[in-house]
């Protein structure tokens, strides 16, 4: 059935008042990130519709629900609840109709009231059980916060990825995880964390586990953030071709669960700054982002200059 989350998890007493079911129908699993807004099964259309969806009745629904006879509200509502739907909310002050509410106390289905407006409540659901039953994945590296931007950096396991992530934590940026990255398929895009027993701590080799947090403050660390460039850190090889100019690497990327990622494939040799050009590579992508191609404009310079050289 793939991954679920229970009502009880999501729903707050706070904001919902539970009318019907007990805390044994709060058990019930969730296993769609999406809100059903019945407007055709109220009209009395199930043919595509999915159970699994919490069901959300707004300003609209309610309004067409007194127009309803209490025949077809019996007719719907007895489909409506039954085992797989999750429950039903009734939003912006709306009460609960007593076909629904008799037919909710017989199956001990969970019904919930909310003065809360129709829209936050499908956005703020929507974004909960998309982070918690999001598709994962675990990758193996470093995770940082580099001038705004989400980067691992892996490699081989002793090129130093944890020894560069100390390097430019100490310049500023901020570290997400260390050794393995929790990786998240969030809306259209991925998200990245620690795992909870690794979190906050950097492995370096010969002193051990160190805290960032406790080492070089709160400031230096982050919980979350968004995955959007991978830096592969590769041992030199002086026979193999790597990227001099820039333009060979534009098309270079990595789907992770579906979604493509820019990669950049980064040699490691003595007396290079790993942590310097890490942090050009993010800026140049930055730069691209607004428009600007350090690349394409050599390409640009040299090409104007073969033409006004033929012209003289």
């Amino acid at each position: 059935m793939g991954k679920s989350i229970q009502l009880k998890k999501i729903l707050s007493e706070g904001s919902y008042t539970r009318i019907t079911g007990d805390e044994e129908s709060m058990e019930r699993e969730v296993f769609v990130a999406e809100i059903n807004r019945p407007g055709f099964e109220l009209a009395g259309f199930f043919k595509h519709s999915d159970f699994r969806r919490i069901i959300l009745l707004g300003e609209k629904e309610n309004a067409f629900i007194q127009e309803m006879s209490a025949e077809a509200q019996l007719a719907c509502f007895s489909k409506l609840v039954n085992d797989e739907t999750p429950c039903i909310i009734i939003a912006k002050g709306y009460k609960t109709p007593d076909i629904l509410k008799n037919i909710a106390i017989k199956r001990n289905f969970p019904v919930f009231e909310t003065d809360q407006p129709t829209g936050r409540i499908s956005i703020g659901l929507t974004g909960k059980l998309d982070e918690y039953l999001a598709e994962d994945t675990l990758m193996h590296g470093v995770f940082l916060n580099i001038y705004g931007k989400g980067v691992i950096i892996r490699g081989d396991s002793g090129i130093g990825k944890s020894e560069i992530a100390l390097e430019l934590i100490k310049k500023g940026h901020l570290l997400i995880a260390d050794d393995a990255v929790e990786i998240y398929h969030i809306g259209t895009g991925l998200q990245g964390r620690a795992p909870t027993v690794l979190k906050n701590l950097l492995e370096i080799r010969g002193i051990g586990i160190i805290d960032v947090g406790k080492m070089f403050g709160a400031g230096c660390v982050l919980d979350k953030d968004q995955v959007e460039l991978i830096i592969q850190l590769e041992r030199w090889l002086p026979s193999r071709e790597y990227a001099r100019i820039g333009l060979e690497a534009d098309d270079n990327t990595e789907e992770i669960l579906g979604v493509s990622i820019p990669k950049m494939v980064v040699p490691v040799t003595g007396g290079r700054s790993m942590a310097a050009i890490i942090e050009a590579a993010v800026m140049n992508m930055q730069l691209k982002s607004t428009g600007f191609d350090s690349s394409k404009e050599f390409v640009n310079r040299v090409l104007e200059n073969i033409q006004s050289k033929k012209e003289n």
